[in-house]
């Protein structure tokens, strides 16, 4: 698979934005070769890492939040930057909890994730590897701090 350079969106912080960024990420995949093939795990975890920016970064109001997606090495790259430094942490739900397994769903889904300060910026990334073939054992904060920028 070619290597696809990294493209980028901004979104507010406000609920619809998940959406969105489901919405750029399949338009993403629709010009990559079989990018059908990271579709439905990466439309589901850019969602999840979209809504825990939304619901957990404390920011001043009016930051953004970037999307950017990229296709290295035969994996989907997702980054998603906001202007907290506060890193994401797993929680451990209960049944009735209605939230909280986001995480876990980053965990079980991809090949690797972790999370970041921006360089020359405010805030992190958390990032995210979709290998084509499904999850092959997600290692949480590989120490890979090198934004696809």
């Amino acid at each position: 698979m070619n290597e696809i350079s990294p493209v980028g969106c901004l979104f507010p912080r406000r609920p619809r934005s998940a959406g969105r960024a489901r919405a750029f990420v399949r338009e993403f995949l629709a010009a990559v070769p079989d990018g059908d093939r990271f579709a439905e795990v990466g439309e589901l975890l850019v969602s999840e890492l979209v809504a825990n920016a939304i619901e957990h970064a404390r920011t001043p109001a009016g930051r953004l939040i970037e999307v950017t997606c990229a296709v290295r090495d035969g994996r989907l790259r997702i980054e998603v930057h906001d202007a907290s430094t506060d890193r994401p942490l797993r929680r451990d739900a209960t049944p009735s909890d209605t939230g909280g397994r986001g995480l876990l769903l980053v965990e079980a889904l991809s090949a690797a994730w972790g999370c970041c300060p921006r360089a020359g910026g405010v805030g992190k990334y958390v990032w995210v590897l979709i290998d084509p073939q499904g999850a092959v054992g997600s290692q949480p904060h590989v120490p890979v701090s090198t934004s696809s920028r």
